[in-house]
């Protein structure tokens, strides 16, 4: 049998052909694809405008308990931090000198009055013999001169009595006001002066709370001029309301409302306060807190709320937003932002209405970029009560753990899938 030999130039020469052939195989990749973006297009909102201003707790009433009489505490009646009713006794002073000097002036009242009663006796008299020529009448105008005497010395001594049973009842040390007592600053043997008006404690009323808030003389201005304008109520069942956040960042359950604004504007800080008032049922609120007032100022009608993801902030700290336009072309417009509202920035200028702002996908376009806009899938507020981020994560991270446990034995696979 014959075989007939292929020449190895001829091999080499296929051999090529197939290797260039694969080469620009591999050079000529698929165009791009263009990148997916979400949007959201915006649609004027009607939004509160609000103010947020810093302040300070302070009570409704505030009464300071001090000494009328002066003597030694007997003892006090009250627990400390406890609440008091109007007229209930604190501390009982030594009552036993007051008591003395109430006996000596009604003794002086009542020797006063048996004068009295001997001098309309002897002007009686005298009356009718002075007519006769029996007695003169200059002995006459003693006697009436004397009974006026008498009628004068009856009345100090009613005022007497009445001064002494006074101090004697100073000595029963009562609450000016129903609240919340403080510390006590006396104890039982303590001497107490009227006469330094000695502190004994301070009662203080927590519900409702007043919160004193600042605020530029400039924004006091507008919100005087709103009050009057009508804008803002400050009684009635449209007055305006106040919200509260507390040291802690959460929000106070009560609405407060708004009281006044000062009349005074601070020399050295150009700001005036503002007054609001805040129920205070379950004594959240506490004297000298530091919390930050949110008053609505009023609504805005054309408003646009856009996702807190998709605004951008500079090294300046100029925000801007990626807006697609009718080309489907990222472009970068820079904005001016106002406050939350929940998930969402509070836009006041740089947009217009029907814009496509671009909350999804941020990190991977760029200015004049081909995107293909989808609407955004955002996902929903949170719920109040809801478990936190790190909460959901940990919880997350117990599962899969859970996950993987059940799954020991099985192959790597199915573990590495409950896993994710």
């Amino acid at each position: 049998m014959r075989v007939e030999r292929v020449p190895f130039r001829l091999i080499s020469v296929a051999t090529a052909a197939i290797v260039l052939a694969a080469c620009g195989q591999k050079q000529s990749a698929p165009p791009p694809q263009t990148p997916e973006v979400g949007i959201v297009t915006l649609q004027p909102t009607a939004v509160p405008v609000v103010s947020e201003l810093p302040g300070r707790t302070s009570a409704y009433l505030v009464a300071q308990v001090r000494a009328r009489v002066d003597g030694i505490v007997l003892r006090r009646e009250f627990t400390e931090g406890a609440l008091v009713k109007a007229g209930q006794r604190l501390y009982k002073i030594d009552p036993a000198p007051y008591i003395a000097a109430l006996n000596n002036a009604k003794a002086t009242l009542a020797k006063a009055q048996a004068n009295l009663v001997t001098q309309n006796a002897l002007v009686a008299r005298y009356k009718v013999l002075v007519q006769a020529n029996a007695v003169s009448k200059q002995d006459y105008d003693n006697a009436v001169s004397a009974q006026g005497q008498a009628v004068a010395d009856v009345a100090a001594g009613k005022a007497a009595v009445d001064t002494a049973q006074i101090n004697l009842g100073y000595t029963d040390v009562v609450s000016p006001v129903t609240g919340q007592v403080g510390i006590s600053q006396v104890t039982p043997g303590a001497f107490v002066q009227a006469s330094a008006a000695t502190l004994m404690s301070t009662v203080q009323q927590l519900d409702p709370m007043y919160v004193d808030v600042t605020q530029s003389s400039l924004d006091g201005l507008k919100l005087r001029r709103q009050i009057q304008e009508g804008r803002l109520k400050t009684s009635g069942p449209n007055a305006t309301k106040v919200a509260l956040v507390l040291e802690d960042g959460r929000t106070y359950v009560e609405k407060g409302k708004l009281q006044f604004s000062d009349v005074t504007v601070d020399q050295t800080t150009g700001s005036v306060t503002v007054r609001a008032i805040f129920p205070n049922p379950d004594r959240v609120l506490l004297p000298g807190m530091f919390v930050r007032a949110r008053i609505e100022e009023g609504i805005d009608n054309n408003a646009f709320l856009v996702p807190q993801v998709g605004v951008q902030h500079d090294q300046k700290g100029q925000a801007s937003v990626y807006v697609v336009n009718k080309e489907d072309k990222v472009v970068s417009t820079p904005v001016t932002i106002g406050s939350a509202q929940g998930q969402d920035w509070v836009v006041q200028s740089g947009l217009n209405p029907g814009d496509r702002v671009i909350v999804q996908g941020t990190d991977k376009v760029k200015p004049g970029l081909q995107v293909k806009p989808v609407p955004a899938q955002l996902p929903p507020p949170p719920v109040a009560g809801a478990p936190s981020a790190d909460m959901a994560t940990a919880s997350g991270n117990t599962n899969a753990a859970s996950a993987a446990s059940a799954a020991h034995g099985a192959s790597a696979a199915p573990a590495a899938s409950a896993a994710q």
